[in-house]
């Protein structure tokens, strides 16, 4: 786009930053057993690099002030500085400047719902509030549980205590003088001990707790009982505040509150000020009290120019809620339509039955919503026991009324205005129901809940969503009707029970999803991606192109992506696992032969792990010692996450210990059959990698390139996918010069990318015209503005199964005009043969040349 051309306002108005992002991983020495890093100084190193590629903006990880030795940033202790250890704000101000002298952006990533509060001494906030309760200007900035009936006498439960006797084993330590470290100084346990003038503090072995002024004599037991907090069993269903999902080490903030959204954006207000981003990425949105109002107020912090994206996870008939002042999400959702699309829809029918045989079920959207179901209902009565007593208590409250405290706090429905300085709630009813209302109103609630298809149902757009939940209830269930009728009239108000169901549901989706049914359907491992739709199996090439063309329309700079920070395998592994829907025959002949000659632990856990192994096989050679580790890294995750027959919090050591002798066994004697299996099908694993890359590149929406992945990559669920990646192949040029084909491919589709902003940014997604026999399996499309074709690709799918002859006879109708092949030059017009044009590749781009 020539300056001319440039918008005044808006993110267009930065150009070539919005042509693509690249993200990289953050990291601290001190998160690496080796004292390794990747700071921003590393990042400014390869900013010639990305230059060169193509890239238009670098994309940060979290960079704030997180948890000593955290491994991704996302527990920020401190939002108000840059991380030291990673260089500071110094570093984030020479990144840019080295930035804009090779005309990059810098786009970063922020995390506004929670803080992290695994070592409360290294959260001043957190420890301050623990320490003075209601006194400290802290503990307003938390979404603290002090009501009398919370379980833990309205003080702040902490579940840290391996037992219930464990109180018997806090001591109190007093530090001997400025810069003391944990454990030294002078200790009491069930003996006396005396704070003096220096602040003591409670320890449980190497958890330490503040010490209220005033209340560090007598023993360990009497001080923690004058204390504003509670160290509870973790087993116990008690929590003091709001968490993100079940991590108790992540406290919820308050971002409702304008006192506590002006000082936990202080930093991002500096960086705005000095011009040092062009975008900004919100982690989890949904977890905060009022999404649409915190986007209004970053909206207007950051400024109408800047780039704004929420990692929004969108179910397939979800639309992004208009009334958010953002330019998209992160891009799960066009990951979702890119790997479906590759995915061989005429191999359902055989991979259901072999789901069915091993793991189960048949993996189709009927077993996925039922299995969603009732894994939300047992993750809400389990694992979220205590939000779901909290939300409980909101309905009984709000339903009676009790809204005055909210009423007078105006725009900030649950702050702790509804909560009296001693604890008391106002115009609450806690108490007036006897067992088995109380039991009714938390079973209708985990009903609601369990049968709500979204994150959160409270956005305007969805309205409708929770009314007709509430009547197919009602007449399913009549015994709850009572309960029901408690709940909509709470909800009906808007107020705390309305805000607390929405949080709750978000946090029982995920865990039910992506953490556990995601680990459990076996159908086709490479759909159970996060946002994905694992029951549907295959997207027709004209479906995708009627999506991509809606997305264009309607979120033209919203993030695409195929591999993240949070995936659960990366994009060429998930290529090459959905190769299995091009070939279900052979599949099923390989895992009859692995089962049969290695069993399993269990037949369903054998089916999964067998189609990522076979994902992540090396084409050539064997699997490396490293790759060994990161398998049996990746099982363990995996089963237990699963929760079938080990967990994290009930390991089933001989189950796990007898899956990991199966994989060692599959490695060392079965090499031979899956090597045979892994070249039959790495080659189209390949083509689907290339062609996803390129549609991802080329289609609606500001694609961002994960690091690494330019180029092969066999990542699987984090930490794996977080691994440091080797620059110096890359930064050398030797890759390039090697004709790497994805490399080759990446850096031409962005280069592509910012020759054509225009195109690009908000052009019209436009489908060419496909006849033949093999029309079905052509994807051909053009980026247009004004009506006038710029850029597009062509690509032809299931390569497994149809070769590039097979495509003879099957011809595109290119728009008029002379258009030149990337990257070899070749000019095409008219109609072309896809068998000749695709005959060395599966895919490839297209420019129109200048008239």
């Amino acid at each position: 786009m020539a300056a001319a051309d440039q918008p005044t306002t808006g993110p267009l108005r930065r150009g070539a930053a919005l042509a693509s992002t690249y993200r990289v991983q953050l990291r601290t020495p001190a998160s690496d057993p080796d004292g390794r890093g990747f700071v921003l100084a590393d990042v400014e190193e390869l900013v010639p690099y990305l230059a060169d590629l193509g890239v238009g903006s670098v994309y940060l990880s979290p960079m704030m002030t997180a948890t000593p030795g955290s491994t991704h940033g996302y527990d920020v202790v401190d939002p108000t500085t840059v991380a030291a250890e990673l260089g500071g704000i110094d570093a984030l101000r020479s990144l840019r400047q080295a930035c804009r002298a090779h005309g990059l952006g810098v786009v970063v990533d922020i995390v506004p719902n929670h803080l992290g509060v695994d070592q409360p001494v290294a959260n001043r906030w957190w420890w301050d509030a623990l320490r003075r309760g209601p006194d400290s200007p802290y503990f307003s900035f938390f979404d603290f549980d002090t009501e009398p009936a919370n379980g833990a006498d309205g003080r702040i439960a902490i579940p840290v205590l391996g037992s219930p006797e464990d109180v018997e084993q806090l001591v109190v330590v007093t530090p001997t003088g400025p810069g003391t470290e944990s454990g030294s100084g002078t200790e009491s346990g069930s003996g006396s001990g005396e704070a003096g003038s220096v602040e003591a503090e409670l320890h449980f072995y190497d958890h330490r707790f503040p010490v209220a002024p005033g209340t560090g004599e007598g023993s360990a037991q009497q001080v923690h009982d004058r204390q504003h907090y509670r160290l509870v069993h973790w087993r116990e269903p008690l929590l003091g505040y709001r968490r993100f999902f079940t991590v108790t080490g992540l406290a919820g903030l308050r971002q409702e509150d304008p006192a506590v959204f002006d000082a936990t954006h202080s930093e991002v207000r500096r960086w705005c000020e000095e011009d040092l981003v062009d975008g900004i990425r919100v982690d989890h949105p949904d977890g905060l009290a009022d999404p649409v109002g915190y986007a209004r107020r970053l909206r207007e912090l950051a400024g109408d120019d800047r780039w704004l994206l929420v990692e929004k996870i969108l179910a397939p008939a979800e639309v992004l809620e208009p009334a958010m002042p953002v330019d998209g999400t992160t891009g799960y959702d066009a990951l979702r339509l890119i790997d479906q699309m590759l995915v061989d829809h005429s191999g359902q029918a055989r991979l259901t039955e072999l789901a069915t045989r091993y793991s189960g079920g048949p993996g189709d959207e009927e077993q996925v919503h039922e299995q969603s179901a009732l894994l939300k209902r047992q993750i809400v009565i389990e694992d979220l026991s205590p939000e779901l007593t909290r939300l409980a208590r909101a309905v009984r409250r709000d339903a009676a009324g009790g809204r005055e405290s909210s009423d007078a706090a105006g725009p900030d429905p649950i702050g702790v205005t509804s909560v009296g300085p001693d604890g008391v709630a106002g115009g609450g009813i806690d108490g007036g129901d006897d067992d088995d209302e109380q039991a009714m109103l938390r079973e209708a609630l985990v009903s609601v809940i369990a049968k709500t298809p979204v994150y959160r149902a409270d956005y305007p757009v969805l309205r409708g969503t929770l009314p007709s939940i509430m009547e197919d209830l009602q007449r399913q269930e009549p015994e709850l009707e009572s309960a029901l009728r408690l709940v909509a009239g709470a909800l009906a108000l808007g107020g705390e029970a309305s805000i607390r169901l929405a949080q709750v549901t978000g946090a029982a989706t995920a865990k039910a999803e992506e953490d556990r049914l995601f680990y459990r359907l076996g159908r086709l491992v490479s759909l159970n991606e996060v946002g994905g739709s694992p029951g549907r199996m295959g997207l027709p090439v004209e479906a995708f192109h009627l999506a991509m063309a809606e997305r264009a329309r309607a979120t033209p700079l919203a993030m695409t992506t195929l591999s993240t920070h949070d995936t659960k395998r990366g994009e060429d592994v998930r290529a090459r696992i959905s190769v299995l829907s091009q070939l279900p025959g052979e599949w099923a002949d390989l895992v009859a032969e692995v089962f049969r000659r290695f069993p399993p632990p269990a037949e369903d856990t054998g089916y999964f792990l067998l189609q990522v192994i076979v994902g992540v096989w090396p084409e050539s050679g064997e699997p490396s010692d490293v790759l060994r580790s990161r398998l049996h890294d990746y099982a363990e995750k995996a089963l237990r996450e699963a929760a079938v027959h080990t967990t994290w919090t009930d390991q089933d050591g001989d189950f796990e210990s007898t899956a990991h002798k199966w994989i060692d066994t599959l490695l060392d004697s079965g090499g031979a059959l899956l090597a045979r299996f892994a070249r039959r099908i790495a080659p189209a694993g390949r083509d689907n990698s290339l062609i996803a890359k390129a549609t991802q590149l080329m289609s609606p929406g500001v694609p961002d390139v994960y690091q690494g992945t330019e180029v092969w990559e066999d990542s699987l669920v984090d930490p794996d996918n977080r691994r440091f990646v080797d620059y110096a192949p890359l930064r050398s040029g030797a890759v390039a010069r090697s004709g790497h084909p994805k490399f080759t491919l990446v850096r031409e589709a962005l280069r592509i990318r910012r020759e054509h902003p225009a195109a690009m940014a908000g052009g019209a997604h436009v489908p060419l015209p496909v006849r033949g026999p093999a029309a079905a399996d052509v994807v051909a499309f053009t980026r247009s503005v004004a009506g006038r074709p710029a850029v597009g690709m062509i690509a032809r799918r299931r390569t497994a199964v149809v070769g590039a002859a097979d495509v003879a006879g099957t011809s595109v109708q290119l728009p008029d005009g002379e258009w030149a092949v990337r990257p070899d030059g070749r000019s095409i017009s008219g109609r072309v043969d896809v068998g000749d044009l695709l005959s060395g590749s599966p895919v490839v781009l297209i420019v129109r040349e200048a008239d």
